[in-house]
């Protein structure tokens, strides 16, 4: 075992440890639209279909350690709707998270629900908009294989005797497990035939559950409320080509996240579908502000939208990444209706 690896693995060993006095903090994408449910419960069930169903893979960090690996899968649906257009709708969303020489490991489940109130909109009228009320509520469960890890006093004098570090004996648990409250706020408008926006709000962990892997008493950590705000537009500025601008804005504890950028939307028949995917191609440009620069490209075909993305590292840890970040690679797939229905759902950007 080289110098690099022992002080390597005794960072990682570090930041575990400390812990228990800091916040741990959620998962993110660059494609933030190809998981809905991550950011806005409210967002459940807003599309024009039957079933939405997301998949997406990410892997960051590979050039400096063991490559943390982030992938979520979700559905969702509407459930049941009046006369007046208004539609109760529900989802599922799953996603485990894997950082580091430790496989510090997080799987959560979350089961959502939504309420929309739709205003206006039919074959004919593209003033349609809805509002709506997202709740969501589950379970995660954290782990790491401490067997993985070195401490500074496993190492005595010039050998390495493991499982002989205090930390066992202090109480560092293998896992725990908590529950997650969540809840959020929407309203998309289509303006026009030609433009449509959604603006969102969520905070995330309302409950605030312990998150600490070290057991010892008052050691607990709390994963603390993350605030999530949003705005995405379509805006068809010609027969083929649409722009799709989006902001994301993240807080949580002491750490901030933006994400700004534009996707050029390039229809191969000059249509565009509310029941399906028609053919086109896209390409993004975005900016993580103060930690990556990023692009997007991908397909739309039929019923499923196929996206590739990669970050260029511009933060400081560029030197040791050599400006690699993370790749990541989503699709999306929407049951489209079999019969013309009335149009109550703009098409939002997310």
């Amino acid at each position: 075992m080289n110098r690099r690896n022992i002080i390597t693995r005794l960072g990682i060993a570090a930041l575990v440890l400390t812990a228990p006095s800091t916040f741990a903090q959620d998962i993110h994408f660059s494609q933030f639209d190809m998981q809905p449910l991550v950011i806005n419960p409210a967002f459940t069930g807003m599309f024009y279909g039957k079933v939405r169903a997301n998949a997406i893979y990410r892997q960051q960090w590979k050039s400096v350690t063991v490559p943390y690996v982030t992938e979520g899968i979700s559905a969702d649906l509407p459930i049941k709707s009046d006369n007046n257009g208004d539609y109760l709708a529900g989802g599922i969303q799953l996603y485990t998270d894997k950082a580091g020489d430790g496989n510090l490991t997080n799987f959560t489940g979350l089961i959502s629900v939504a309420y929309h109130k739709t205003f206006g909109g039919n074959g004919s009228d593209y003033s349609g908009s809805d509002l709506a009320v997202g709740l969501q509520g589950g379970y995660s469960s954290k782990s790491i294989d401490l067997s993985k890890l070195f401490f500074a006093d496993e190492f005595q004098g010039s050998s390495f005797v493991g499982g002989s570090t205090q930390e066992y004996k202090l109480g560092l648990g293998n896992s725990i497990n908590y529950y997650l409250v969540n809840a959020g706020l929407c309203y998309a408008q289509a303006v026009s035939e030609k433009f449509n926006f959604v603006i969102g709000l969520a905070a995330n962990n309302i409950n605030q559950p312990s998150d600490a892997l070290l057991k010892k008493k008052n050691s607990d950590a709390v994963l603390d409320m993350r605030y999530t705000g949003e705005v995405g537009m379509v805006w068809n500025v010609a027969d083929r080509l649409s722009l799709r601008p989006a902001f994301l804005f993240q807080y949580q504890s002491s750490a901030t996240e933006m994400i700004y950028g534009n996707e050029f939307h390039y229809s191969l028949t000059g249509e565009y579908g509310d029941t399906h995917f028609t053919p086109a191609v896209f390409l993004g440009g975005w900016l993580r502000n103060g930690d990556a620069a990023m692009i997007t490209a991908g397909i739309e075909i039929k019923n499923f939208r196929v996206g590739l993305g990669y970050d260029y590292n511009i933060s400081s840890l560029n030197s040791v990444s050599n400006g690699n970040g993370g790749f990541e690679i989503a699709l999306k797939y929407i049951s489209p209706y079999s019969v013309v229905r009335r149009r109550t759902i703009p098409c939002t950007r997310f």
